[in-house]
């Protein structure tokens, strides 16, 4: 495994390049597959709408860097090298996948410094699913959009975050494929380790995070469903996510998969843990059916917050009211307690059986206008933020 060198020094190696590699080489190959024109339509990313009113000139990209030179990129803080960068912010690592997972990472990395995304691995379907099949590497789809979602708000971080989101739009092989999901492959290729692969495109975007993958191999989820009084057996997160019928639980195929050591680590030593929000059968509770992140997950010393959605996924969970999502977090984890549960005040039927189902997992519930202004049921960043930052700082 190499060792990536985090630093310059007297040799001029830049942030990210192996040490093993002093000539650049794999900084100048990724260079050379991604210089281009960044624009790219975002119509099938509902979760990066907000991209959509940036000015950015989508011709312009930022110059590329001298090999041996310093890679430019989005910091939390500007601190002299050598200067040890004072961490803000508790230690937070967010739990989940797609859509949802984008909406917490998008608020919490404008609240702590110390971030890390532990991302579901199931994914089947589009161009992850086929990335999956010829090559047998893990979807690097969700990993993908988790690491858009820590993009810095400056040029930089904005214009990489389009990049990496952008599908290739063809009558051929490459259609629907996205740019990022190629860069993570080619550099799981180059360095033969998914973690470091994630690492290097993460300090290439300017991540104000880290992003890892719940499991060190691709996983199948494998639902139970209720239909007419019928329970079948529906195979494949893309199948599960759309299937008719009600989800009654999930497991995962292998059933006992190895966790990313890294990502239990992080667990460990948390002082949050963020649950939600997102697709609650396979985006949420798979992380609970890994053992090893399953024990990191209880016995871990963190406090632990679950984010309820703002409305039940079709297929998914149709008919869920937000205490049914607790319902079944409880059912597939009943040893788990929760300390605070996080819930859009515009959402909620009933409060008492909401504040009933927060109590049964050992928490409270905190209310907030966290939703979108214009009715979609989206989390609005700067107001999730907002709420977030008061409850790591026991302000609610």
């Amino acid at each position: 495994m190499r060792e990536l060198a985090y630093g310059t020094g007297e040799t001029g190696i830049p942030h990210g390049i192996p040490r093993d590699d002093p000539q650049g080489n794999l900084q100048g190959n990724l260079q050379g597959n991604l210089q281009g024109n960044p624009d790219g339509d975002l119509d099938d990313l509902d979760q990066l709408e907000d991209l959509e009113d940036q000015d950015i000139d989508p011709g312009r990209v930022p110059p590329s860097v001298p090999i041996g030179g310093d890679v430019p990129r989005s910091t939390p803080e500007s601190v002299p090298r050598g200067a040890v960068n004072p961490r803000r912010g508790p230690k937070v690592v967010a739990l989940g996948g797609g859509h949802g997972l984008y909406a917490s990472l998008s608020a919490l990395r404008t609240v702590t410094t110390d971030l890390t995304a532990v991302v579901t691995v199931a994914d089947d379907g589009g161009s992850s699913g086929r990335l999956r099949r010829e090559l047998g590497v893990l979807p690097p789809g969700d990993l993908r959009m988790a690491l858009a979602a820590l993009c810095g708000d400056d040029e930089w971080g904005k214009t990489w975050s389009r990049v990496v989101q952008h599908r290739f739009r063809s009558e051929g092989e490459l259609h629907g494929h996205a740019v990022g999901n190629l860069l993570i492959v080619a550099l799981w290729e180059l360095l033969d380790d998914p973690v470091q692969g994630l690492d290097w495109v993460g300090r290439l975007l300017g991540a104000h995070g880290r992003v890892l993958p719940m499991a060190s191999v691709p996983l199948d989820i494998q639902a139970e469903v209720e239909l007419d009084g019928v329970v079948t057996t529906v195979q494949g997160q893309v199948a599960c996510a759309v299937t008719p019928g009600r989800v009654q639980a999930i497991s995962l195929l292998p059933p006992d998969p190895p966790a990313c050591p890294q990502a239990v680590e992080a667990i460990q030593e948390a002082d949050w843990v963020v649950f939600g929000p997102g697709s609650w059968f396979t985006s949420v509770l798979p992380h609970l059916k890994v053992p090893e992140l399953a024990d990191a997950l209880h016995s871990t010393s963190a406090r632990r917050l679950v984010i309820l959605n703002l409305a039940p996924q079709p297929g998914e969970t149709d008919g869920f009211s937000p205490e049914k999502h607790l319902e079944v977090l409880r059912e597939h984890a009943p040893s788990l307690l929760i300390d605070a549960v996080l819930a859009d005040e515009g959402v909620v039927g009933d409060l008492r059986e909401l504040e009933k189902a927060a109590v049964s997992l050992g928490g409270r519930l905190v209310l907030a206008d966290v939703a979108a202004s214009d009715g979609s049921p989206r989390h609005d960043g700067p107001r999730l933020a907002s709420v977030l930052d008061e409850i790591f700082r026991e302000k609610r």
